[in-house]
């Protein structure tokens, strides 16, 4: 497979630049691929998708504020420093991304806020890559308070826009729990309370896992042959209680439906030979593209993704590309918005 194959004209205009205030009101394009055909509905129409028994599997995953802004020691250069992950909590390290990465060496430090905050940095771990001391008195908890207060929701740099308050609480599902991930588990995001309770009422279950999404779903990929392209590793927990909700569903010929392709990817990831879900603790670099035989969720909701993502990548791998593409180009033309605040599409 060739990423040509995944090269589409976008219209700028069709990417959402902000999130809906209900969530559940944004468009839901469903696809059925057994009989090849298209409705339009409103996404709080998934309702009527679903019956008694059926999963609904989650992300519970919740993004911190990962972006900073410090200023360099001396010559008060501002510098944007992305959070990834704490390699240390004794020694208060962080694995980060900073730019411009070309003013920040090893030794340099770098303040925050009102000089709350003081990092060092002791390590360069790639070209933008560097790790950090912070420097802090207190204990763990105040540190990490301290830390997120001066952080920003990391909304994509794609929505070319500064963060605006709203960001706060719609980057996030309502049912966000496990701290971790940089980025948003989109799918999920079109989920409201009221919704969530109407499908309880209707005998729908709902099963997490946790995958703390890691910005390599967004890095471009920059090989034409995606056999040659290796993702990012992501910190992923599968329990026992869900493995056996999930393949319960399974073996009563439910629907058991992936919200967002970080799901559909963590329970491919942990499988036994028989087809069924186990538990799973530790890390997947799972990269899933056409041709792929899905072996747990039989269903699907995500959004409509930009051009050779990864998760365009994978959607095509749960529909078939041609039928993305059909797809695409409907969705395109009846202009429904793509990316992380866009509508949603469910597959069946």
């Amino acid at each position: 497979m060739k990423l040509s194959q995944f090269k589409f004209d976008l219209p700028h205009d069709l990417i959402a630049s902000k999130p809906m205030f209900n969530r559940d009101e944004c468009r839901l394009l469903v696809y059925d691929r057994k009989t090849n055909s298209i409705e339009h509905k409103i996404f709080k129409d998934v309702l009527t998708y679903f019956d008694d028994g059926d999963v609904m599997v989650l992300n519970d995953t919740k993004v911190f504020p990962a972006r900073l802004w410090g200023e360099k020691e001396k010559t008060g250069a501002k510098i944007e420093v992305f959070l990834l992950r704490e390699l240390n909590q004794e020694s208060r390290l962080w694995d980060v991304l900073v730019d411009p990465a070309r003013k920040i060496r090893i030794g340099n430090k770098l303040y925050f806020g009102d000089d709350q905050l003081v990092a060092e940095v002791i390590d360069n771990t790639t070209n933008r890559g560097r790790t950090l001391r912070f420097l802090y008195d207190g204990n763990h908890e105040d540190f990490k308070k301290t830390l997120f207060s001066l952080g920003e929701p990391p909304i994509p740099p794609e929505l070319k826009r500064a963060v605006i308050p709203d960001d706060k609480t719609y980057y996030q599902t309502i049912y966000a729990k496990n701290e971790g991930a940089v980025a948003a588990p989109t799918a999920g995001m079109h989920f409201s309370r009221e919704l969530m309770k109407r499908l309880e009422i209707k005998g729908v279950d709902f099963a997490n896992i946790t995958l703390h999404v890691g910005l390599g779903n967004f890095r471009s990929i920059e090989v034409e042959d995606l056999m040659k392209h290796k993702t990012d590793s992501e910190e992923l927990f599968i329990s026992e209680a869900t493995a056996q909700r999930i393949n319960k569903a399974k073996e009563d010929g439910k629907r058991i439906c992936g919200v967002g392709t970080t799901v559909v990817k963590g329970l491919e990831s942990s499988v036994a030979i028989a087809g069924y879900l186990k538990p799973f603790e530790g890390w997947t670099n799972l990269f899933i593209f056409p041709p792929y035989v899905h072996r747990i969720a039989n269903c699907m909701i995500t959004n409509f993704h930009l051009p050779q993502s990864l998760m365009m990548m994978q959607t095509a791998a749960f529909m078939g590309l041609e039928q993305l593409q059909m797809v695409y180009k409907v969705a395109i033309a009846e202009k429904y918005k793509f990316f992380t605040y866009g509508d949603a599409l469910l597959i069946l």
